[in-house]
């Protein structure tokens, strides 16, 4: 893969929600601009440019595929909109940035990941964990062995929603579900720090009327013996909380999607320590720079590997409960 010219990246974004707003916000803590937008509604685009001084609007949003201007796209639409828009962009040569769930399931991931291969260009999930500073300290801190092995995981994740069925949340034809939505969230923190990766899973599901995972539990090991214990709800509220236990400490982290802080408290002593590392609010922020260094041939710390191991869990959980999306019965 060719270096870009002047390492300068030129983003489009498809879609104008939260993500897409955060998204420009990120680049323009960096001096920098959106270069494009498309939307399936012109004015929203046409309003979105307003606001972030964005130079291209496109009159039909799938121009951006195949713009010569535009090197890469970050697609904020539905999951279940991914796989499709993925693969236009690949054909297009754009390097692609994915909100996350990256696709449905797995066979659409390996579709996208072998046409990658083939266009040459990068694809990524835009997901957090792999890219908050403070999960890299932790990491570093674990692999020098100073808090000894890690034993169990216990992720807990649950937000309240009223059940208004047209919600994305509860709808199937939007890919909603506990599992795509919040789930993915504490798969990739048990793969962060999991290894090798969990071979073997138990799970238990709730299902909203609609028909998609409204309330999960999840037993996960690996052959090292580490354990995981995941609880999801979007009817009942939870705290966004991990913890690891190693040998000899445990590691809280609260709001762990965005974390930028964990206490450390020695298993012995009791004694407790603080680590700080980054912001939440840049969140985005550290996706984009770590998406650009990979595409100018630096370090690479996408983790695609992890994110191919996320939705296989994922995809194998909702198969094992025989809970289908439209598009994957189609």
């Amino acid at each position: 893969m060719e270096e870009n010219r002047n390492n300068e990246i030129k983003w489009a974004v498809l879609g104008t929600g939260v993500i897409a707003n955060e998204m420009a916000q990120a680049l323009r803590k960096s001096g920098r601009k959106l270069f494009a937008v498309g939307n399936r509604t012109h004015s929203k685009a046409v309003s979105f440019a307003a606001k972030y001084g964005v130079e291209k609007v496109y009159d039909d949003f799938n121009e951006m595929f195949t713009d010569p201007d535009v090197d890469a796209i970050y697609i904020t639409t539905p999951h279940n909109t991914h796989i499709g828009f993925m693969l236009k962009a690949i054909e297009g040569g754009k390097h692609v940035l994915v909100e996350k769930s990256i696709t449905l399931n797995s066979a659409e991931l390996e579709e996208a990941v072998r046409l990658a291969d083939k266009h040459q260009v990068l694809i990524g999930e835009a997901m957090t964990i792999y890219h908050m500073p403070i999960y890299r300290e932790l990491k570093e801190i674990i692999d020098s062995g100073e808090l000894g092995k890690v034993n169990m995981l216990t992720l807990n994740f649950g937000s309240f929603k009223e059940y208004d069925m047209s919600n994305r949340f509860f709808n199937r034809s939007l890919a909603g579900g506990a599992m795509l939505d919040i789930g993915v969230y504490a798969l990739s923190l048990i793969r962060w720090f999991m290894r090798p990766d969990p071979d073997r899973m138990i799970t238990n599901v709730r299902f909203a009327p609609t028909g998609v995972d409204e309330q999960v539990t999840m037993l996960l090991s690996n052959e090292e013996g580490q354990m995981a214990t995941v609880a999801l709800a979007l009817h009942s509220k939870q705290p966004k909380r991990a913890m690891i236990s190693c040998e000899k400490a445990y590691i809280e982290i609260m709001e762990y999607p965005r974390a930028w802080e964990a206490r450390i408290t020695d298993a012995v002593s009791g004694e407790v320590r603080t680590l700080c590392s980054g912001d939440y609010a840049d969140a985005l922020k550290y996706e984009i720079e770590d998406f650009e260094a990979a595409i100018n041939n630096k370090e690479n710390t996408l983790h695609l590997d992890y994110t191919i191991d996320v939705m296989e869990l994922m995809t194998k959980s909702r198969y094992e409960w025989g809970m289908t999306y439209p598009e994957e019965n189609s």
